[in-house]
């Protein structure tokens, strides 16, 4: 473990155990728990174990090298990716016994052809398009497609254990138009003389809002990191515990007069003689520019007081005002987290930026410390820590 870190985003393991098993009594079914972009910012290798601990069936990472990095992370259980380039080399997937998401013949054909060099038969999931136009098999390629794969599924070549789509959010009409699409799909697949084990197109959202597409299994991500996917409802009011609390520490205090420029350009002047503290994380660590003046604000010694000034690369200023007298060197910064232990929201800084909580949590940077902390959410505990490559911020 680094020693002295001055940036750390505290993973709750079990705020996300219990986040998976809410989605599990809300479904009755199978829960997929997605952990690409480095588990939506919180470690891919914490999110993947405590998603599988709280009862997830299996992980979903967007690439193979995702899938690779959590199976040398030390991840046995069941992962599923399935965005591949035109080059990909299926043999580690099919050694390493990680499921292929199949969106077209090629990629099939590819897939039969790594398990001849592999000396195992593949799992694949075959990936369909209803109407987001990404990846995905289209309409007019089903029958092909699917022709195939029932053939190398017979031959025990490659086994075609599910099907799945993707939303596009468009309205309620609009997910009801596509899964109308993908109940064509799977039946043509069943056809071909293929019934799949698990059937997915809802994501985080339709699992919270329709229970009428929940088929065999939800592929669920951000609320197995405890925040909402809806805008009319809070994590609290769905059940769910916010996983990280981003944090960071008072590295500097400045009694400055009245009239003193903060920070670049000095977009903020203080009205009144006042103590500033220097915070070391900037938009490197994924604190984006876009809070500059915003009204964004951090707590300090339990209480929230606003960030001031332009936010920098490597540090930001607050304004401590009343607190400075409260206030030394090292204490505390806490920049989000669980609004029930009256921390910030994630959601207050994806307002103020006109966007989702999904950006703000996925953006968090490489020099940001994780640290999994197995107490459960508002206890004293120390964290248990990890010095691996996921601890340490990087992809996996």
């Amino acid at each position: 473990m680094r020693t002295g870190s001055m940036r750390v985003a505290e993973v709750s393991m079990p705020a996300i155990r219990h986040n998976v098993g809410r989605i599990r009594a809300l479904t009755g079914g199978v829960v997929i728990a997605v952990v690409k972009a480095n588990g939506y910012g919180h470690s891919a290798r914490f999110a993947a174990q405590a998603a599988l601990d709280g009862g997830a069936t299996m992980v979903g990472v967007t690439d193979l090298e995702e899938a690779l990095a959590l199976r040398e992370a030390g991840i046995c259980g069941p992962i599923l990716c399935w965005i591949h380039g035109t080059n990909v080399d299926f043999v580690p997937a099919v050694t390493e016994q990680i499921e292929i998401g199949v969106s077209t013949l090629t990629q099939l054909e590819a897939l039969a052809a790594a398990t001849i060099v592999a000396g195992k038969p593949a799992v694949a999931q075959l990936k369909i398009d209803t109407g987001l136009s990404r990846n995905g098999a289209s309409r007019a390629d089903w029958d092909a497609l699917f022709a195939r794969a029932a053939e190398l599924h017979r031959a025990g070549t490659v086994r075609v254990r599910g099907i799945f789509s993707h939303l596009a959010n468009a309205g309620d009409e609009a997910d009801r138009a596509q899964a109308a699409e993908f109940d064509d799909a799977i039946a043509t697949l069943r056809a071909h003389g293929v019934d799949p084990e698990l059937i997915h197109l809802a994501a985080s959202a339709a699992t919270i809002t329709s229970p009428h597409l929940h088929y065999t299994a939800v592929r669920v991500g951000i609320v197995i990191y405890g925040l909402s996917p809806v805008s009319d409802k809070t994590s609290a009011q769905l059940g769910l515990v916010p996983a990280m609390t981003l944090r960071s520490e008072v590295i500097m205090l400045r009694g400055v007069p009245a009239g003193t420029g903060v920070s670049y350009g000095f977009n903020h002047v203080c009205e009144t003689a006042t103590t500033l503290a220097l915070v070391p994380m900037g938009y490197a660590d994924g604190m984006p520019r876009a809070l500059n003046g915003s009204g964004a604000w951090v707590t300090i010694a339990g209480e929230p007081r606003p960030i001031v000034g332009r936010i920098g690369m490597d540090q930001f200023i607050v304004d401590v005002g009343p607190q400075a007298g409260r206030i030394k060197l090292g204490d505390p910064v806490v920049l989000f987290g669980d609004p029930e232990r009256g921390y910030p929201a994630v959601e207050i800084w994806a307002g103020l930026m006109h966007t989702i909580n999904y950006e703000i949590i996925a953006g968090i940077g490489s020099r940001v410390l994780r640290i999994a902390a197995d107490a459960e959410p508002g206890t004293d505990a120390e964290p248990s820590t990890d010095a691996g490559p996921a601890a340490q911020g990087a992809a996996a």
